[in-house]
């Protein structure tokens, strides 16, 4: 049963992955024995944390290109199947956090939250499946958020593209789960990222999630791997279209 948990021999590629999430999402997915492709939008810093990697030892390349241009998106995937070998499991993991005062958002702001964060969703995952359901295999784990089931004030926009993403996940496993591929989200509860940093400097908000939390603290990004090598595992080929909260139980209670 444990070698059901290994990737050795399976190819992953992480979006948004040469930092926070995306970076430790990598590394635990190496270490469990995948070869994993980094992808950012800027080639020093994806050359940056894969050089990282490689020097602890791990199996990793990089592709630069952008989630939120279609026709790139879909060249690069072209390209890596073609250079490397079949993408066996696709994280999408490239997202945006935008805070603000709802009223106030304006509609660049909004087109550009939804561009990377579910847009980039659809086009990374259409690229990929399209190679996978030639080969009636693949795994796709799409990153949602604790804001895929609830909101909070400032951040709607990133709760309705993390809600769109959720539902997403359903759609591609209604499409695709009759072809081979398994579909699920990983939803993190609050975790200590740049993306989050605001978060982590504010004293109040810092209490408040201390004491709404079950487990009374912040994530560690590292604790969200064994979740994604559970879900780009073959140990859960009969797990579609769901979404796992890894949250220290913020959306369990009241």
């Amino acid at each position: 049963m444990i070698d059901s948990f290994r990737l050795n021999g399976r190819r992953a590629l992480i979006t948004g992955s040469v930092r926070g999430i995306g970076l430790a999402l990598a590394r635990g997915l190496a270490q469990a024995g995948a070869h994993v492709v980094l992808n950012g939008r800027d080639a020093e810093r994806a050359q940056g944390a894969c050089a990282l990697l490689r020097d602890e030892g791990l199996d990793v390349d990089y592709s630069v290109f952008d989630v939120t241009d279609h026709v790139a998106v879909a060249t690069a995937i072209d390209g890596l199947e073609e250079c490397l070998g079949p993408i066996d499991i696709l994280i999408n993991n490239a997202g945006l956090q935008h805070r603000q005062a709802l009223q106030d958002v304006s509609a660049n702001d909004w087109h550009r939250l939804m561009s990377t964060n579910l847009d980039g969703v659809f086009n990374v995952s259409q690229a990929v499946a399209r190679h996978m359901i030639a080969r009636r295999h693949g795994k796709i784990i799409n990153i949602g958020s604790v804001q895929s089931e609830l909101a909070r004030r400032s951040i709607a926009p990133y709760a309705a593209s993390k809600g769109a993403v959720r539902m997403l996940t359903r759609g591609m496993c209604a499409d695709w789960a009759g072809l081979g591929l398994q579909i699920n989200a990983l939803a993190p509860g609050y975790f200590q990222t740049e993306l989050n940093q605001a978060l982590v400097n504010d004293p109040a908000f810092c209490e408040w999630l201390l004491q709404r939390t079950p487990a009374g603290r912040w994530g560690n990004v590292e604790e969200l791997c064994g979740a994604a090598v559970f879900l780009a595992s073959s140990a859960s080929n009969f797990v579609n279209g769901q979404t796992l909260f890894v949250d220290g139980g913020l959306t369990s209670v009241v």
